[in-house]
């Protein structure tokens, strides 16, 4: 059973695995929507994820338990008033303990290398404020708040921004230096009108411990 990190009647914060896509691959293989009937809990619909996390990245998802609180949920995340914590490992150490990263964020691909995001001055608008919690052998756990939520941010601005790729990362950094790309989405939380916010923590995943964070 995917863990539950908050319950209502309106809303699910499950605790995403590491691995696990939301949407079936072109490949095939198992995905979170596969799953959402047994994320029922009593209810008569299957809940609906809100936003997105990259199949490697874990931790706190946010499903909508009717179309009511979907629409509101959504416009939560457009409005940018859900405040989004992860906490990444990062080859190397960033220079200087905390800081913003603003850097537009637009869209390539093509059909030898497939598609990325890379930083462009006619992208999209992205913000994201980071500080470094802890180092160890090497590399660095560092917490990241994005203000926006575009594709791949945090990865991109972590490798193009910080200098200092995911570890893991194989499209921004290097494949092998994590057991994947090493994110996790450690907190969420959702204001709510006349109701009190979601509020949802995720510990930290025991593969941060492999490469020596086994807390913050």
């Amino acid at each position: 059973m995917i863990p539950i990190l908050y319950e209502d009647g309106e809303a699910l914060v499950i605790d995403k695995p590491a691995g696990l896509p939301i949407e079936t691959p072109r490949a095939g293989g198992p995905a979170l929507s596969d799953r959402l009937a047994e994320l029922r809990l009593g209810f008569q619909r299957d809940p609906v994820p809100v936003h997105r996390l990259d199949t490697d990245t874990s931790g706190c998802l946010l499903l909508a338990r009717n179309p009511k609180a979907l629409k509101r949920f959504n416009k939560a995340f457009e409005d940018r008033l859900v405040e989004k914590r992860y906490l990444g490992i990062v080859e190397g150490t960033p220079s200087g303990e905390e800081g913003t990263i603003e850097l537009a964020l637009a869209k390539i691909s093509s059909a030898q290398a497939g598609w990325r995001m890379i930083p462009a001055k006619k992208g999209k608008p992205a913000i994201t404020h980071w500080r470094v919690l802890a180092t160890a052998g090497g590399v660095a756990l560092v917490e990241f708040r994005p203000e926006t939520g575009r594709t791949h941010q945090i990865r991109v601005h972590a490798a193009s921004g910080l200098g200092t790729p995911l570890a893991g990362d194989p499209v921004y950094g290097r494949p092998g230096t994590g057991p994947r790309t090493m994110l996790h989405a450690a907190g969420l939380t959702v204001p709510r009108d006349g109701k009190p916010p979601i509020v949802a923590v995720s510990p930290l995943p025991n593969d941060f411990a492999q490469l020596g964070f086994a807390h913050e």
